[in-house]
């Protein structure tokens, strides 16, 4: 039971808000089951229910995440990296900090643009990205969108870093800009801290 629970909140974090039914069938279990679970959760406090109207019938009950559902998936900075972002510009100055944001970028490029050699078309550049982004707890994936794709980042690991300090995500966008080079195009089309579920970033050939 506990593997379908984690397989709930799974689908819920990586999918956004879902009925039970659609989450019955991604978790391979009964609609019945799949309601009970979730009125677990919500008793919890990991899940949200509302009702929305949706034509003519009764209305569907659809299933979110509450903020303590997002908390459950891990945090890699947490409170340790407000306080030392806080400690940073109130002892060094914003400059600093800048300069930190600015060395793990530099260093971020190096490790991922090793690890991108030998892709050589774009699609395979943002797969692998996808998998490195992976690796690191963004429970990252691509879409395709015509001709662009679509780099979906589910979960952000450093989300109390990045809201004391959004320096992060700007580095972040730039990173993919230069790892991806001038003929690449990468736009953020959804981003967490703006009130999005999740961050994604658009990218199409210049």
């Amino acid at each position: 039971m506990r593997q379908t629970t984690e397989q709930l909140l799974y689908q819920l974090k990586s999918r956004g808000p879902q009925s039970a039914a659609t989450l019955a069938a991604a978790c391979a279990i009964t609609p019945m089951g799949a309601h009970k679970q979730l009125q677990s959760l919500q008793e919890q406090g990991l899940v949200d229910a509302e009702d929305q109207v949706q034509g003519p019938g009764r209305p569907k009950r659809i299933w979110r995440l509450s903020a303590a559902g997002h908390a459950r998936f891990p945090d890699r900075h947490g409170d340790l990296a407000v306080q030392l972002i806080r400690q940073t510009v109130e002892v060094l100055g914003d400059q600093a900090l800048e300069r930190l944001i600015a060395a793990r970028e530099q260093q971020m490029l190096a490790s991922y643009a090793e690890r991108l050699q030998g892709a050589r078309s774009l699609q395979a550049r943002v797969q692998r990205l996808a998998e490195l982004r992976g690796e690191e707890g963004y429970l990252a994936r691509v879409e395709k969108q015509g001709r662009a794709w679509l780099l979906i980042e589910d979960h952000c690991p450093i989300c109390a870093a990045a809201t004391a300090c959004q320096g992060f995500c700007r580095s972040e966008l730039q990173l993919f800009r230069q790892l991806l080079g001038e003929a690449v195009q990468v736009e953020r089309s959804e981003h967490l801290l703006a009130g999005a579920r999740r961050c994604a970033y658009r990218i199409s050939p210049a």
